[in-house]
């Protein structure tokens, strides 16, 4: 498939503080991608950096092969990011009516989009009322209800119950099926291994491993140490979780 994003050779410090550091990765049309790494790693820099609201020290952002300036890339992407609460004065009707008009979006997804993610009961609260998974619900309506082509969102599953978890996850895969783009940066695995076609796994700033859960579990494998008779150290990964800790 042809790629839809791409990042390459990302740097970015704060003082002596390398948050992240030749980071590359490509984001496919069409699929989630699950940004994936333990608390630090620098995710939230990325996304960022990526979105173009946080400058990097160098590196590109590609849209099919394209470099795309930070302050272009609005048209390309649309950004979420974890723990805000926009308009907080403002309904939650008022809230997605807005976005609809000022982004441009799709009026007719409107009351889809309001019955999957369950937030009929939430259209006449004030945002800055709701609960921390009240408030994660109309933050991913109001992404969903953008057009752009890329939809990115920081920790979407952040403050949801387990039955709160499958249905968004749900939800974005029909989403994705619709024809969107999502990248998410997620730190609960098993949403990440439930939702995700594809991974980007980041240690201390740096890109340990991109690919399916059986590419990184083969790359996983091949890492693993082996001892002077050929034989390997450790029982294989099985699972994302597994993957993840093998690789950062």
């Amino acid at each position: 498939m042809i790629p839809g994003l791409h990042v390459h050779q990302l740097h970015k410090r704060y003082g002596s503080i390398a948050a992240l550091a030749d980071v590359s990765l490509t984001v496919r049309e069409g699929e989630v991608l699950g940004l994936i790494g333990p608390n630090g790693a620098g995710k939230t820099t990325l996304f960022e950096c990526i979105a173009g609201v946080l400058p990097a020290d160098s590196g590109t952002v590609m849209v099919k092969d394209q470099p795309v300036p930070g302050p272009d890339r609005g048209s390309h992407l649309f950004f979420m990011p974890d723990g805000i609460a926009p308009w907080a004065s403002q309904t939650v009707r008022w809230a997605l009516d807005f976005t609809v008009g000022f982004f441009g979006g799709d009026a007719a997804r409107l009351a889809g989009v309001i019955e999957r993610l369950h937030i009929e009961p939430l259209m006449r609260r004030r945002v800055g009322t709701l609960s921390k998974g009240e408030r994660k619900r109309v933050l991913l309506a109001i992404a969903m209800l953008t057009p752009q082509p890329l939809m990115m969102a920081d920790e979407p599953f952040d403050g949801l119950d387990l039955r709160q978890s499958r249905e968004v996850g749900t939800a974005l895969r029909e989403h994705a099926a619709a024809g969107r783009t999502v990248f998410l940066s997620i730190h609960q695995i098993a949403d990440a291994e439930r939702v995700c076609d594809r991974f980007v796994l980041l240690s201390a700033g740096r890109v340990c491993g991109e690919g399916t859960l059986d590419e990184l579990t083969a790359l996983a494998r091949a890492r693993l140490a082996v001892d002077d008779a050929g034989r390997r150290q450790g029982a294989d990964p099985n699972g994302l979780e597994e993957v993840v800790l093998a690789l950062t």
